[in-house]
C-alpha cells in the first residue's frame, strides 16, 4: 500500500534587492570576455578578475587564464588588471614589456586612486581605512610612494595612530568595507584629528552600500539569512557581517551545494541575497534546492534601485 508524500513545510523566502552583480563587476566580466572574443583564447588575468569562484570557473572555460603576477604572462597575449585595481608598477612593468594590457579596475577603485594621489600632491599624511592584503588595498597602497599611507583596520588603530602633523591628515577607504564599522572609524579618527580632510564623495561604493542596508531590512525580518559569495569576497563577507549584527543567524555559501537544511530547522523565514560578485544564477540555485524540501512563498524586498552602468575600454567597446 503506497502512501501519499506528506506535504513539504511553508517556508518564507525574502529576496533582498538590490543584491549580486554591481556595475563595476558586471564591467570587469564583460572586458574579459570581449578581449577573448577580439584577441582570440588565451588571454591572461592578473589576480582573480571578481572574487567569485564560479565567475572564475566560467571564463577559464571561455580561454581565460589566471595568474598572480605579471612575470607569469607571455609578452605576446592580451592581459587583464583584475577590477581590484593594481599597483602603479603593474602597469609600468606592462609598458616595459611592450604587452597589450586592459586595465579593468572598477571606476569607484580608481577614484580612490586619485584621491589618494590628490592628498599626496597637497603634502597630506594619508590614512587608507582597509582590510591588510586584500587586493583592493595593496593596489591603493601601491598609487604613492613606500610609507606614504599609513593602513588603519579598526576603531583600535585609529586611536593609537600617531602621524607627523596632527592638523594635516588624510583619510579614504576600501570601497567594500562594513558600513557602519567604517562609521565607527572614521567616527575616531575625526575625534582626535578634526581637521582631517575627508573623501568629496564617500568611497565606500553606492552598491556595497546598497546591498548592505538592503540586508538590514531582510535580517530584522528573517530567522536565517543566506548570503550566495566567496570566502575571499570582502563584499560578500560584510554582508554576512551586517545580517548577523541585525539579529539573523546568517550564513556565506558559495552556491546551493554549500546550504546546510540543518541550519532551517524551525525557521520560518529565510533571507537570501548575494554579494556584488556572486550571479543571479547561484540565488536561483538555492531557490531550487529550498523547493525541493520546502513549500516556498517569496517575496522580493526592494529597497533601492540601481541604474549606474560604467562604460568599457574604448578599444572594446
Amino acid at each position: 500500500m503506497s502512501h501519499p508524500c506528506p506535504q513539504h513545510p511553508p517556508l518564507a523566502v525574502l529576496l533582498a534587492s538590490p543584491r549580486g552583480f554591481c556595475a563595476g563587476v558586471d564591467r570587469a566580466i564583460q572586458i574579459v570576455e570581449r578581449a577573448i572574443s577580439k584577441y582570440g583564447a588565451p588571454v591572461y588575468v592578473r589576480h582573480e578578475i571578481v572574487h567569485n569562484r564560479h565567475v572564475v570557473e566560467r571564463l577559464k572555460t571561455l580561454g581565460a587564464i589566471f595568474v598572480e603576477e605579471l612575470e607569469e604572462c607571455p609578452p605576446d597575449r592580451p592581459v587583464v588588471f583584475s577590477a581590484h585595481g593594481v599597483p602603479k608598477t603593474v602597469p609600468a612593468e606592462a609598458r616595459a614589456r611592450r604587452m597589450l594590457y586592459l586595465d579593468a579596475t572598477c571606476p569607484l577603485v580608481s577614484k580612490v586612486h586619485v584621491e589618494a594621489g590628490r592628498h599626496f600632491d597637497a603634502g597630506r599624511e594619508i590614512v587608507l581605512i582597509g582590510h591588510a592584503g586584500h587586493p583592493e588595498v595593496v593596489g591603493t597602497l601601491g598609487q604613492l610612494p613606500r610609507g606614504a599611507v599609513a593602513l588603519i583596520e579598526t576603531v583600535e588603530d585609529a586611536q593609537t595612530f600617531t602621524p607627523r602633523d596632527p592638523a594635516n591628515v588624510a583619510f579614504i577607504t576600501q570601497t567594500t568595507l562594513s558600513v557602519d564599522d567604517t562609521a565607527d572609524i572614521v567616527a575616531a579618527l575625526k575625534a582626535r584629528f578634526p581637521q582631517i580632510a575627508t573623501p568629496h564623495k564617500e568611497d565606500i561604493c553606492y552598491a556595497t552600500t546598497n546591498r548592505q542596508e538592503a540586508v538590514k531590512v531582510v535580517a530584522a525580518r528573517s530567522d536565517v539569512l543566506l548570503v550566495l559569495g566567496s570566502a575571499n569576497s570582502s563584499n560578500s563577507v560584510r554582508l554576512a557581517e551586517v545580517a548577523g549584527k541585525a539579529g539573523a543567524r546568517a550564513y556565506l555559501i558559495d552556491d546551493a551545494s554549500g546550504l546546510d537544511l540543518a541550519w532551517l530547522a524551525g525557521a520560518k523565514t529565510v533571507g537570501l541575497t548575494a554579494g556584488a560578485s556572486a550571479p543571479e544564477m547561484l540565488v536561483q540555485g538555492v531557490i531550487d534546492r529550498l523547493a525541493q524540501s520546502f513549500q516556498l512563498s517569496i517575496e522580493e524586498i526592494d529597497v533601492k534601485r540601481e541604474t549606474v552602468i560604467f562604460k568599457l575600454p574604448r578599444v572594446l567597446a
